[in-house]
């Protein structure tokens, strides 16, 4: 059993290429008894952004806060809180922050996404 506070989770400053002003916070995962799993909150500042990438696993996302636009295969989707998002193996996506606020979303991938 695992009960935690987000307060209680430090966040993680993503600093990859491509990356600007995004935070990740592990919520529950392998090390938390959700084999194969984990579920990340990402944070994006005002202005900033995560990087154009690809990868072999699928995620789903659910935005909790803000507004921004997903990439995905070159095409802008606008989206804000309370959207969700199936995002496939191999399709190339970017998160962009558009607002003034914090784009704050949950998202799940497969253990390996996140290893």
């Amino acid at each position: 059993m695992y009960v935690v506070s987000i307060k209680n989770i430090d966040p993680i400053a993503m600093n990859m290429p491509g990356a600007v002003n995004v935070e990740k916070r592990l919520l529950v995962g392998p090390n938390h008894g959700w084999e194969g799993w984990a579920m990340r909150l990402f944070t994006i500042s005002a202005g900033g952004q995560t990087p154009l990438h690809v990868h072999p696993w699928p995620h789903v996302n659910y935005v909790i806060n803000g507004q921004g636009s997903l990439l995905l295969d070159g095409k802008e989707i606008i989206i804000q809180q309370g959207y969700v998002a199936y995002i496939p193996e191999g399709v190339e996506h970017q998160f962009l922050n558009r607002g003034q606020q914090e784009l704050s979303f949950i998202c799940i991938v497969p253990e390996e996404g996140e290893q």
